[in-house]
């Protein structure tokens, strides 16, 4: 097939001990699904259902675990904020799913983080207008290699620590026990309004105490029983 213009090229993820790797589909985010956040942002965790958006698959930036990521402070915002988040990266697809179903999709799981121009997503809600602008914008999704989903790893990661620091300074720690809703509950609700497909990306929510971060600054973001990733800003 001819392209008019040059052909975009696709975001793969590596899969951890493993030598496939993960084309990212959609990125599927899912609003204050941690309610100290959800208090946070002025919202009421026990009255509001889970409600989605989402970045485009070029905003993710595969980040090693080994390694220190650079993205560049994005343009057009002065509130350039972290949100460390744990993914979930689906296997299969479906629509309506049950838990079981939800269940029996998950791939794996990787710790990200979902970069927000908060100043442009509070005039956009500010305005009753959608939140892409402050959400979906280069280098957003910086997103650590994919981790098997196996039944011990799925029993001990609803346990497990979540956190992120800032130039060694801890800045939010929590724990995927606090969820309001589990990762099987976020992709069943999904699923009611997506047919979701192989290939898609889960960001399921971020605990209290996001913060800005400047040109120079070193973020340390982690999942405990996933792994860790560093991403520093530069200018």
């Amino acid at each position: 097939m001819k392209c008019i213009v040059p052909k975009q090229e696709r975001v793969y993820l590596p899969v951890l001990d493993d030598d496939a790797v993960f084309p990212v589909g959609r990125v599927f985010c899912v609003g204050r699904n941690y309610a100290a956040h959800a208090r946070e942002m002025g919202d009421d965790p026990d009255r509001d259902p889970p409600f989605f958006f989402a970045k485009d698959a070029s905003c993710v930036v595969p980040t090693e675990f080994s390694k220190v990521a650079e993205i560049s402070y994005p343009m057009a915002t002065k509130q350039f904020e972290y949100e460390v988040e744990l993914v979930v990266a689906l296997g299969k697809g479906g629509q309506n799913m049950s838990l079981e179903e939800a269940k029996n999709a998950i791939l794996g799981y990787a710790v990200g983080l979902d970069m927000t121009r908060r100043d442009l997503q509070a005039q956009a809600k500010k305005k009753g207008r959608p939140w892409e602008v402050g959400k979906s914008f280069d280098q957003s999704a910086p997103i650590s290699p994919i981790v098997l989903h196996t039944q011990a790893l799925s029993e001990t990661l609803v346990k497990s620590e979540i956190g992120l620091k800032v130039n060694g300074a801890t800045q939010q720690i929590s724990s995927i026990a606090n969820l309001t809703w589990s990762i099987e509950e976020v992709i069943c609700k999904l699923s009611e309004v997506y047919e979701l497909r192989p290939g898609d990306l889960i960001m399921t929510g971020t605990p209290e105490n996001v913060g800005a971060v400047v040109a120079g600054d070193e973020m340390h973001a982690w999942v405990e029983h996933l792994g860790s990733i560093q991403v520093r800003v530069t200018n």
